[in-house]
């Protein structure tokens, strides 16, 4: 431990043991993740000689720029040093700033105060910086008359200590259609001349440094026709997106194992037809909480299971065909996460103080009545780092296939930049990922910037499109019909749903198994993506927040039959997947829903009929439609019953009718 000059004289003996104590106590709390920013003080009534504005902590950044403070005509030059730079500074009387490099792991930061190049005092603080330091793995692609060609000449190297890439090492995924010639491979760029039959083929690039250290990247590739084309996954999407339906999982309705009931559950839903599950928030988060208020983004909560257990399901998900998307969390913190509880404690001096996003007085904000989610700041560019680093976590160490992103508008509000971001950083390492905003289809911007879905909300935040339909019921079928025909012009994938953690009492309870199941019927033959939420196909009463009992599967209402034949007819006919609708008009007085499902030749076109009345009904059907359905008889998919039409089609209340051209 170092004193400045000063320190000799008079009594001196007694001020150095004093001192060294004081030394040994700072050193402590520096050891004890109590005292981030300690100061090794002249003198016990002494002014101190230099500060650091904050305290250490976590950093989600290689570099830093730390505050230090300077007393009056203390000290003449400030030396700070971090295991990757030394920055000498003027000392100006207050606060002084300078641009610091930091490597992986821990870093001790040292600010020394030196008048006439002696030493005066000095401060000391620890960053722990959160970051992978490996090279980044880019492959740019091209198409040409020989074929498509990939390269990876222009991956970065790792921004610490970075060095020239050694190794590119080329395979294909292993749950590609057929094997790609040519792989694996070696070497900066690969060419593909050979066309493999039709699908969609994963091409993955590992580069490893000259240190050894390797970073991953894979791209997506498109054969069709005897045509092999590459894909812009910034804009386009895997195909099984548009297959998919999606049921919504809260784990700990599916037993007190959490994760490992789900997994024990994995064959019923293969079998009702489900092709990826939906996991509420798995993040650690406060004992009682349903998961939005995250305390970590990195820990998986204890009531839920364990990462063992979340890769098991994985695992066991990816073998029966079925993706696993997890709920995750970007706008907010819990108050009681470790970063905000520092900020609150230390205020100004907390080295996340910057991390939420404040108001003029000072105070973090939050939306609506959410005082316990403290909206993170976005213009913090090391919040941006940190919540896709998050969000990259549980794609590398789990395999996720996507995310529903909680709240995905207030980021969009607060920095719109962001999503697209993101979304390159995530495609990048797995192109085929499904991202999903909480946030209205009929807002351009998601469909543009980063998403591949976005809820069936109006325009009003929050607002379940199809909640006034139902709620009104003789006007049933035209408030639905409004619904979603202002849904149809989006640019995204509108993700549709009766069901889920926000909708309260679920549908079933509200209103009845017969309007359930027309509304089901609804639900899984229109454009967009279908999802299903826990319990729902066997008709559960409960309110997500509200109830933690597990569910009952025994299917007292006789909706699991109905569900799964309606999730088989969407799959085995193109013409419920399509993004083609043509709502048909029906006379006054009859609550009937009709709309004209389009794919392909006419034969494979598909009307569908719903009653929401409970009287009967009768629907004439066009004759320009007629000509669509190519035939004078259609068979009902649903009955295999043959129905003409050349007239009235009668449908008695509460009725569903598939019809498709004999």
């Amino acid at each position: 431990m170092k004193f400045s000059a000063n320190d000799v004289g008079s009594g001196a003996a007694m001020k150095i043991a004093s001192r060294q104590s004081a030394s040994r106590k700072y050193l402590h709390l520096i050891r004890a993740g109590l005292l981030g920013a300690a100061l090794l003080l002249t003198g016990a009534t002494d002014q101190v000689p230099v500060s650091f504005g904050t305290a250490g902590g976590d950093a989600w950044d290689f570099s830093k720029s730390v505050d230090i403070t300077v007393p009056k005509g203390r000290c003449d030059q400030i030396v700070v040093t971090s295991p990757g730079s030394a920055v000498t500074l003027p000392a100006k009387q207050g606060r002084t700033h300078a641009r610091i490099s930091l490597q992986p792991g821990d870093n001790q930061v040292r600010a020394e105060c030196r008048q006439n190049g002696v030493e005066r005092g000095s401060a000391q603080q620890s960053w722990n910086v959160r970051l992978r330091n490996t090279p980044t793995a880019l492959v740019d692609t091209s198409e040409n008359s020989r074929g498509v060609t990939l390269s990876a000449q222009r991956s970065l190297p790792a921004p610490v200590r970075g060095s020239a890439i050694a190794a590119y090492e080329w395979r294909a995924r292993d749950d590609n259609p057929a094997p790609l010639a040519g792989l694996p491979a070696n070497g900066a760029r690969i060419e593909f001349s050979d066309v493999p039959p039709d699908g969609e083929y994963y091409v993955t690039v590992k580069v490893t440094d000259g240190n050894g250290r390797a970073d991953e990247a894979t791209v997506m590739l498109r054969a069709q026709g005897g045509t092999l084309r590459t894909v812009d996954a910034q804009h386009d999407h895997a195909a099984w997106i548009d297959r998919a339906v999606v049921y919504g999982v809260v784990p700990t309705l599916f037993g007190p194992r959490g994760l490992a009931d789900v997994t024990a559950r994995l064959d019923q839903l293969r079998e009702l037809g489900v092709t990826a599950l939906w996991l509420s928030p798995i993040t650690e988060s406060p004992p009682g909480d349903f998961g939005y208020a995250v305390t970590d983004y990195f820990r998986i909560r204890q009531s839920v299971g364990d990462e063992r257990k979340l890769r098991e399901l994985v695992q066991a998900a990816h073998t029966r065909g079925i993706r696993v998307i997890i709920d995750f969390v970007p706008n907010h913190l819990s108050d009681q996460h470790a970063y905000f509880a520092d900020s609150v404690r230390r205020e100004r001096s907390s080295p996340y103080f910057s991390f939420f996003a404040r108001g003029r007085d000072g105070k973090a904000e939050h939306y609506f009545d959410w005082s316990n989610l403290k909206n993170l700041n976005y213009a913090n560019p090391e919040v941006q780092r940190l919540v896709i680093e998050a969000f990259a976590y549980w794609v590398r160490e789990f395999d996720v296939d996507g995310f529903r992103v909680d709240a995905a508008w207030g980021p969009k509000q607060r920095a719109p930049e962001f999503w697209p971001r993101w979304r390159a950083e995530l495609k990048r390492i797995k192109p085929d990922l499904f991202l999903l905003a909480e946030a209205s289809a009929r807002d351009p911007y998601y469909g543009r910037h980063g998403f591949d879905a976005a809820y069936d909300w109006t325009g009003k935040l929050g607002e379940w499109a199809w909640r006034d339909a139902f709620e009104d019921k003789p006007n049933t079928a035209r408030r639905l019909r409004s619904a979603i025909e202002a849904s149809a012009s989006g640019d995204v994938l509108v993700f549709r749903f009766l069901d889920n953690n926000d909708t309260g009492p679920r549908f079933r309870s509200r209103h009845g198994v017969g309007r359930t199941r027309v509304a089901a019927a609804m639900l899984l033959t229109l454009p967009g993506i279908p999802g299903i939420y826990t319990g729902e196909e066997v008709g559960a009463a409960y309110e997500p927040y509200k109830d933690a009992r597990q569910i009952a599967w025994d299917d007292a209402y006789g909706l699991q039959h109905w569900y799964k034949r309606l999730i088989a007819l969407r799959q085995e006919h193109p013409a419920l997947r399509s993004r083609e609708i043509r709502m048909l008009d029906v006379a006054d007085g009859q609550n009937v829903l009709a709309y004209l499902r389009v794919a392909g030749t006419p034969s494979n076109n598909v009307l569908v009929l719903l009653s929401y009345g409970k009287s009967p009904a009768q629907m004439s059907i066009p004759h320009d439609i007629i000509e669509k359905l190519s035939g004078g008889s259609l068979s009902d998919l649903l009955t295999g019953e043959e129905i003409g039409i050349d007239g009235n089609i009668r449908l008695d209340g509460e009725t569903v009718r598939i019809l498709k051209p004999r």
